[in-house]
């Protein structure tokens, strides 16, 4: 269908050059390998080569390759003029007294370089049935997928928390002062009051939910409200490792 019409014939204007269409059935890479095509597509043994019957074979393939491709003619000339020599010199007259001396065959030079090249090719196309990367073989490759990792933090030492409160205690004496009045402190009320601080869900130092300037007895209850705190699974106190500073924030509960 061409355009939507049945094309049921060729059109008369239709012009095709005449190398349009080529079609190959061998290729030979060279006069030795078509000498040995011919050799084994008749039989021959290649120790006994009728040199009239592959010479006449060698000249069909010759014409042909001049007629379809002339620039690989060349080479296949040269192996014809030897071919011909050999038939000539196979041709001639032998005397009695030459044939005594075991004259060396006229055919020996190509027949061994026949066997050589019947060799190499041989071994070429062993060595083209190994598998082969690329061709045989695939390396098989696969994308890691993106891995997200989680960082767990470590519990947190009884301990531990005991010498944060030991240095924070350290550092209110800092801050000592001689009044003589005291101030009454809820534990309830610093409750909220660190809750309050942790409402953003943020950690936060330990020590920074401390005000030194209400001196030991304000830092005691800030302690206590803390621990009370955790009891209460209100807020949790975590550590990145060992030994690290401690951090506080408040729980939330999936």
């Amino acid at each position: 269908m061409v355009y939507g019409e049945a094309l049921t014939a060729l059109p008369i204007d239709l012009y095709i050059p005449p190398d349009a269409l080529e079609v190959i059935l061998e290729a030979f890479e060279g006069p030795l390998d078509l000498l040995l095509y011919l050799i084994r597509k008749e039989n021959i043994d290649i120790l006994d080569i009728q040199v009239a019957q592959i010479t006449h074979q060698y000249m069909g393939y010759v014409e042909l390759m001049k007629a379809v491709r002339l620039e690989l003619a060349a080479e296949y000339l040269v192996m014809a003029a030897m071919l011909a020599e050999i038939k000539s010199r196979m041709l001639l007259p032998r005397s009695k007294l030459r044939a005594a001396d075991d004259e060396e065959d006229p055919r020996a030079e190509l027949i061994r370089r026949l066997q050589e090249y019947e060799r190499i090719k041989t071994a070429a196309e062993d060595l083209d049935e190994i598998p082969r990367l690329g061709r045989d073989i695939f390396i098989a490759q696969a994308v890691a997928p993106e891995a997200h990792s989680r960082r767990l933090m470590a519990d947190v030492a009884l301990e531990e928390v005991l010498l944060a409160m030991s240095a924070v205690l350290h550092r209110t004496n800092m801050f000592e002062s001689h009044q003589i009045s005291r101030e009454i402190l809820s534990t309830r009320e610093r409750m909220s009051m660190v809750l309050e601080a942790l409402r953003e869900g943020h950690f936060v130092p330990f020590a920074r939910l401390f005000t030194l300037e209400e001196g030991r007895l304000g830092v005691v209850v800030t302690f206590m409200a803390i621990l009370e705190l955790v009891k209460e699974s209100l807020i949790e106190l975590v550590q990145s490792e060992p030994f690290s500073e401690i951090h506080v924030r408040a729980r939330t509960h999936e």
